[in-house]
């Protein structure tokens, strides 16, 4: 299936003219207002659910920016989850301003709905991961508020080789929840979660799951170049899969995103890729990249989701093209037991 892409510019989070045709409004600074209607919204980093009849996006900036949609086609701006930074965050990050919240993840358990994000002083692992919830993700029900629930977990410059930024929420088959995450440094890390969905588990015990290689000429504080982050754990069968994204992130054009892949029986893991080699130990099946050839638009593709809606698999993602990041939706395709898109 050719995959459609949702097409905006996102820089500084706000949104350029991009689709007049659709009869969306943005305001003077390019923001799309509540209840504009586009076929093209830009995502980052989307996070993806289903609720009755309607599928929702959650993405990165503007205080974690939704766009809803009844066919995934188009799409219609709701508001944001925060229109002020809850007061926690400044107290952790002194030097945080504005409403650049990062990389929503999104789930449904026990009657709420689950939202987890970061922020973070970008290139440095000074990060914090937050957790708010929500009964509803319709804005015109009369249970819809999200309460910040505050701090799940924080990352220390010079005292963590570790990031907290790009959290995925897992509960496995004994209903036991658990917190993905990470960027460059020594990888991405998991570890188990209270019955509150909030506070790491006693004794905690901290996985790496996934990390690459990481040259000794940086130092703690630097990012280095162990390039990959995003993790996502997708059960299907008997295996649950782990997708995270390598390479380089945030350059339009330059940017070089891939999607890969590996799987385990136990949720902590090993995650094997195709050749039996550990993704904690630079392991990792290609699934998705940029396109190839002089004529390519899309020059890569990362940071994904994937998800079940009314059977159908999906993988979620974000790619770079001369407008900057697009929304793409491709359908799961299964080969002996590993995800594959054709496009």
């Amino acid at each position: 299936m050719r995959p459609f892409f949702l097409i905006a510019l996102l820089l500084a989070c706000t949104f350029p003219v991009m689709a007049q045709q659709s009869g969306a409004s943005p305001t003077k600074d390019g923001r799309f207002e509540v209840g504009d209607i586009t076929t093209d919204p830009g995502v980052r980093d989307p996070s993806m659910a289903k609720e009755g009849d309607t599928y929702y996006i959650y993405f990165t900036g503007g205080g974690i920016q939704v766009w809803s949609s009844k066919d995934m086609k188009t799409w219609k701006k709701e508001p944001s989850v925060f229109s002020e930074a809850p007061e926690w965050v400044a107290e952790r990050l002194p030097s945080f301003k504005g409403l650049g919240f990062w990389a929503p993840d999104l789930s449904y358990h026990d009657g709420q709905w689950y939202l987890y994000y970061a922020t973070s002083i970008f290139g440095k692992n000074t990060s914090v991961i937050g957790m708010a919830t929500n009964k509803t993700l319709n804005p015109l029900s009369e249970d819809y508020k999200w309460e910040d629930r505050g701090l799940v977990m924080q990352s220390v410059t010079g005292r963590d080789h570790w990031n907290a930024i790009d959290p995925h929420l897992t509960v496995d088959e004994q209903g036991t929840p658990w917190l993905s995450f990470g960027s460059h440094w020594n990888g991405l890390k998991m570890v188990k979660l209270s019955n509150d969905f909030k506070t790491p588990a006693e004794p905690q015990e901290w996985h790496t799951i996934a990390a690459r290689p990481r040259d000794f000429k940086y130092t703690d504080e630097e990012p280095g170049n162990s390039a990959i982050e995003a993790p996502f754990i997708f059960k299907k069968d008997k295996y649950y899969y782990l997708f995270v994204s390598w390479d380089r992130c945030c350059a339009g054009p330059n940017s070089t995103y891939n999607i890969r892949v590996g799987r385990a029986e136990n949720i902590t893991g090993p995650y094997l890729d195709k050749d039996g080699v550990d993704l904690a130990k630079n392991g990792g099946t290609f699934v998705l990249g940029g396109d190839t050839g002089p004529d390519r638009t899309v020059y890569a593709r990362g940071h994904n989701a994937a998800y079940t809606f009314d059977g159908i698999d999906y993988l979620i993602f974000h790619a770079y093209t001369d407008s900057y990041e697009r929304l793409g939706i491709e359908k799961i395709s299964w080969v002996d037991g590993w995800p594959t898109v054709k496009r």
